[in-house]
């Protein structure tokens, strides 16, 4: 048992010369991957780590990339790797071609309620998918138009989603409304759309804290990667003991 933990500490950390330490190990040991954040990174760090991270795991997940970082990696991965690029998510996806993806079984509904609001919840989207779960979307359907969030909600529960993931910004509304008409668990996300008092997604997040309607956890202001995760994870338990019924 003792040399076990070794071999785990000591597998579980890879340093990149002096500017980064990777948990390569994170996604066996708690079912989500590594997420690499991009901003505040040179280009040039970011690729050592994105290049180690990628022979170490087979796999890198970064987020919050701008453009000078995009067209460094776009123009250094290696040539035999399969990449995604989301620039209205500011996430790309680099694999391995052997990389051995699993699907989990978990089924996560994304619902926004601007257009603004889409690249949070493409950033959420894209974490959930990687975690193994089959992500369903319905874009621009706010309270200021109500009759827009039916039948995209029906077919989300027709598909017996495990998760909701609701992100709006403003006033930050929607997630209370589809809490209050569904048995799923919600994650909501309050976003950084809007101006005035209250602006920068304040308004939305306190008002997301404060909700009447219960089953809904709220994450940060425009956090979509953590929308993602714990979306994920709620789904995959519940597929996890859907396959032993």
């Amino acid at each position: 048992m003792e040399e076990a933990e070794k071999l785990i500490r000591i597998t579980a950390i890879e340093e990149v010369g002096e500017i980064a330490k990777l948990d390569i190990n994170r996604y066996l040991r708690t079912g989500i991957p590594e997420i690499v954040l991009a901003e505040g990174k040179c280009p040039e760090d970011l690729l050592e780590i994105t290049v180690k991270a990628l022979d170490k795991s087979g796999r890198v997940i970064l987020s919050r990339v701008d453009n000078a970082q995009f067209e460094l990696i776009q123009r250094s991965i290696p040539s035999d790797a399969v990449y995604e690029v989301n620039r209205r998510a500011r996430v790309v996806v680099i694999k391995n071609k052997n990389f051995n993806f699993e699907s989990h079984g978990g089924k996560v509904g994304i619902l926004t309620a601007g257009t603004a609001d889409i690249p949070v919840a493409e950033e959420a989207r894209i974490i959930a998918h990687e975690m193994g779960c089959k992500v369903f979307t319905a874009y621009d359907i706010g309270i200021a138009g109500l009759h827009r969030l039916f039948p995209p909600l029906k077919e989300m529960i027709q598909n017996d989603v495990d998760c909701l993931i609701v992100v709006a910004g403003r006033e930050g509304a929607l997630p209370s409304v589809v809490a209050g008409l569904v048995d799923v668990p919600v994650v909501a996300v309050p976003t950084s759309v809007g101006y005035g008092l209250g602006e920068k997604g304040i308004s939305a997040l306190m008002a997301m804290l404060q909700t009447c309607s219960l089953g809904i956890a709220v994450v940060n202001i425009d956090s979509g990667v953590a929308a993602g995760a714990v979306a994920a994870l709620i789904a995959n338990r519940v597929a996890k003991f859907r396959k032993n019924i």
